[in-house]
């Protein structure tokens, strides 16, 4: 059955987390409990009334007539045993030639109840959605970027997952348009996957993200600040952010399917937080922060205080770096199969000669360049960087500098010394299907403010534009009426006007 290859699919993926440390309940108590849940809410089993209770069909190879071709019937017991009627005997030599590419028994009902239901029955995006799923209802400090991101380098099967499946389990025909997939499905689409999954199992509330959860803004923040190798004295203005925009409440990250509560995005709702907290105190308007770093480097005598001029300069390299060493990699990796699936006998003799060709192709490469042609997957962290070190370090350290000028004391009370604060129209979004506008105003936003999107894009592997709505769906709570800070803040309209798109930084620079 098509479910069982899934079964093992998940199993498979759920081993390999258990390698990389995460803890066995997740996989016992957790993820077993969802498969069999599901399971039964999608009909497949533990019901009296299974969705495969159809019969199937078969043909002989050949007959494009339904008339005029024999046939026979397996029918599907509620116990799963597929019993042939007394005249499959006679027809069974005929049919035997067909059996080598019968598969599993029922992916061709399989295929056609999915076009009717719709989302109800498993995929293989699924898999990495009910994953998530099961580490948020765990709490392990894993959130959907790193999953995605294990699975990009092959420490989690996902790609060529069926070539971990029992020998038994013979994959063909049909069976190549379900387990086959040819790349890695986005933060959105996985994220989009798990919200349904949720309502089909209709879980209960989970368990409670408090602040002391790694999930939770307030420590994960830690983690992408040591990233982007920002000083830490920034984490104590996030959590103050994350106060006067009511977001510490653990009833805001924690999901409660009956109060109508969505999934949080933990990992790119806290980028997005780091990102606010930076426009708070830099202003990133393509002004504020070049005249802060001026005024850092004419006060600072020992180095100790935080220039952005000069991270964004050790940024930018290691950046350009990262991204270079990624595409590298990706370029090296290879993609196919070792155990191809077919559809039918003439496209595996077609594609088994065609990769013959290639491997010898390949083998004469990797002989004339004395290198591997595939990239192999290194040691999984959680970081993009590693700074401070002595081997592979990306740069020094930045995280003990101090904020300096860019904080003043007034009325006993620390505040940004930058005033104001810009932001775009903060429409409200009406339903959670909103249309993004990132590209439509990119061009009028500030440089320096769209160069920290793509960096945290890169460290997330999301796009720019996807990281946009969430700013601005911070910035609507940060700044709603009943803020303290709304009085201070002021539309993008009424910021000075800044330096030509073509020059931004050098323009400023100079001055």
């Amino acid at each position: 059955m098509v479910c069982e290859g899934f079964q093992f699919i998940l199993k498979n993926q759920a081993d390999a987390l258990l390698r990389l440390g995460v803890q066995t309940q997740f996989k016992d108590q957790v993820l077993c409990e969802l498969w069999r849940l599901y399971l039964q809410k999608s009909d497949q089993a533990f019901t009296h009334t299974p969705v495969w209770s159809s019969q199937f069909k078969l043909k002989r190879p050949g007959s494009d007539s339904e008339s005029g071709a024999a046939s026979t019937y397996m029918t599907s017991e509620t116990d799963g045993e597929m019993n042939l009627p007394s005249t499959a005997g006679s027809n069974a030599e005929s049919y035997s030639d067909w059996s080598v590419f019968s598969g599993s028994v029922d992916a061709t009902s399989y295929l056609s109840t999915q076009l009717k239901r719709g989302c109800g029955l498993m995929s293989m995006k699924k898999t990495l959605a009910l994953i998530h799923i099961a580490l948020t209802w765990s709490r392990e400090p894993l959130t959907l970027s790193d999953l995605l991101r294990l699975v990009k380098e092959g420490h989690v099967p996902y790609v060529n997952a069926h070539e971990e499946l029992p020998e038994e389990m013979k994959l063909e025909g049909k069976d190549s348009l379900i387990f086959r997939v040819e790349s890695v499905p986005s933060h959105r689409a996985v994220h989009q996957e798990a919200l349904k999954l949720i309502l089909l199992l209709k879980l209960p509330a989970f368990p409670p993200i408090s602040r002391q959860s790694l999930l939770h803004p307030a420590l994960l923040s830690l983690r992408y600040l040591t990233d982007a190798n920002l000083p830490d004295d920034l984490h104590p203005w996030l959590c103050r952010l994350m106060e006067h925009a009511d977001m510490a409440d653990q009833t805001l990250h924690t999901l409660d399917p009956s109060s109508h509560s969505v999934l949080p995005r933990y990992d790119v709702q806290t980028a997005a937080l780091v990102i606010v907290t930076m426009k708070l105190v830099f202003g990133l308007d393509d002004h504020t922060e070049w005249d802060l770093s001026n005024e850092a480097g004419d006060q600072d005598d020992s180095g100790s205080v935080f220039s952005l001029r000069r991270w964004f300069r050790l940024l930018q390299a290691a950046l350009i770096r990262a991204q270079d060493r990624r595409d590298r990699d990706l370029a090296r990796k290879q993609w196919r199969s070792k155990k191809p699936l077919h559809m039918n006998r003439k496209e595996k003799y077609v594609m088994t000669k065609k990769r013959r060709i290639a491997e010898q192709l390949q083998l004469c490469f990797e002989k004339l360049s004395s290198r591997p042609t595939a990239a192999e997957p290194g040691s999984p962290s959680s970081f993009r960087f590693y700074w401070g070190g002595e081997d592979g370090a990306d740069g020094p350290s930045m995280h003990h500098m101090k904020l300096g000028g860019a904080v003043t004391m007034k009325n006993d009370v620390l505040t940004p010394s930058n005033p104001t604060y810009w932001h775009p129209a903060l429409k409200p979004c009406i339903s959670r299907n909103c249309r993004s506008h990132y590209s439509e105003v990119e061009p009028t936003l500030p440089r320096t403010f769209i160069w920290l999107l793509k960096l945290f894009s890169f460290l997330l592997d999301v796009t720019p534009g996807y990281l946009y709505d969430e700013v601005l769906s911070v910035e609507r709570r940060v700044f709603s009426d009943k803020s303290p800070l709304r009085r201070k803040t002021r539309t993008r309209a009424q910021t000075r006007t800044r330096a030509r798109p073509g020059k931004p930084q050098r323009a400023r620079e100079t001055r």
